[in-house]
C-alpha cells in the first residue's frame, strides 16, 4: 500500500492532506522520515507517526489497562451472582477479552483486548510481571532458595481453590524479588516472574505453610497502572502501543518460523 493511501485510511487525513504532510518531513516510517507519498508500505507491518503521533490501522487491535479490585472474577457472568470485571468495565468494553485471569481477591493490572491473537500472544508469553505480594509470616530462607532456583510440587492443591483440576505444578525461576519488610507477623515482597499459572503465588507460598495475605500485579511487562485509580480503566500510552506492536511483530515472525520449520520436517 502506498503510504499517503495507508495515512488517509486510517485517519482523519485527507488523500491531499497526507501527500503534503509527508513531503513537508513530518511523517516517520519505522523510524525513518519518509518524503515519498508513493513508498509502499506493509499495511500488517509498518509503523507510522504523523507529526510524533501514531497512526493506528483501525482494523488492528485496542488494549486497555483496568485496575481490576478485589472481589471481582474475571468472567462473563457468575452463576453465584458474584460480581465480575464487566460490571466494573464501560459498556463498550463488554466484548474486551482479559489476558488471563487474577483471583477473586486479587488486585491490580489486567489487561484486555478486542483481539483474542493479541491475548493468546501475552498469555503465553514469557513477559515479565510484577507483584506486591503480603504475606502472614517471615521470608524463610527456603522460600528464597526456592524463588532463586525454581520449584516442583507433586501435590500443588494447597493455595489453589477448591474446586481447581490442577494438582501438580512446575515453579520456574523468579525473575527477580526483593524483600521490602520481613517480619514475624507478615512480610512484604516484590516479585518478578514470567508466568501465569492458576493461583501460582497463592500455591508457591501455600507450600511453605505461609498464607498470601494481599496480592497485587502492579505491572505487566512495561504496562503500569500509571496512577490509575482502582476499578477504572485507561487506554495504552503511545509507547506501550509501541512496545507491544514490537512484541507482536516478533511473535508472529517466530510463529511464521516454527510453521515453516515444522512444514520441512514433514518432507
Amino acid at each position: 500500500m502506498r503510504l499517503n493511501k495507508y495515512i488517509a485510511h486510517h485517519s482523519s487525513y485527507s488523500r491531499r492532506e497526507a501527500d503534503k504532510t509527508i513531503q513537508d518531513g513530518y511523517v516517520r516510517v519505522d523510524g525513518e522520515i519518509q518524503d515519498n507519498p508513493a513508498t509502499q508500505v506493509d499495511e500488517k507491518e509498518v509503523i507510522v507517526y504523523v507529526s510524533g503521533k501514531q497512526i493506528t490501522p483501525r482494523d488492528k487491535y485496542t488494549v486497555i489497562v483496568y485496575n481490576k479490585p478485589k472481589g471481582e472474577l474475571v468472567t462473563k457472568s457468575d452463576p453465584r451472582g458474584r460480581k465480575t470485571i464487566y460490571d466494573g468495565l464501560e459498556k463498550k468494553y463488554k466484548h474486551f477479552i482479559p489476558v488471563g485471569r487474577l483471583d477473586f481477591a486479587t488486585e491490580g493490572v489486567l489487561l484486555l483486548t478486542d483481539a483474542s491473537k493479541v491475548a493468546t500472544a501475552l498469555m503465553n508469553s514469557g513477559l515479565e510481571r510484577i507483584y506486591k505480594v503480603k504475606i502472614k509470616g517471615e521470608v524463610t530462607k527456603e522460600m528464597e532458595d526456592a524463588m532463586m532456583n525454581g520449584l516442583e510440587l507433586a501435590d500443588a492443591t494447597a493455595g489453589g481453590h477448591e474446586y481447581s483440576k490442577v494438582t501438580s505444578m512446575s515453579f520456574a525461576p523468579f525473575i527477580g524479588y526483593k524483600i521490602q519488610k520481613n517480619e514475624h507477623n507478615y512480610s512484604i515482597l516484590k516479585i518478578a516472574i514470567a508466568e501465569g499459572q492458576n493461583r501460582e503465588i497463592r500455591r508457591f507460598f501455600a507450600h511453605f505453610g505461609t498464607d498470601v495475605a494481599d496480592l497485587k500485579r502492579i505491572s505487566f511487562a512495561e504496562i503500569e497502572l500509571n496512577n490509575l485509580p482502582t476499578g477504572k480503566s485507561r487506554y495504552l500510552t503511545r509507547s506501550e502501543y509501541s512496545a507491544l506492536f514490537t512484541f507482536m511483530k516478533a511473535d508472529e515472525k517466530l510463529a511464521r518460523e516454527k510453521a515453516a520449520n515444522k512444514a520441512k520436517g514433514k518432507k
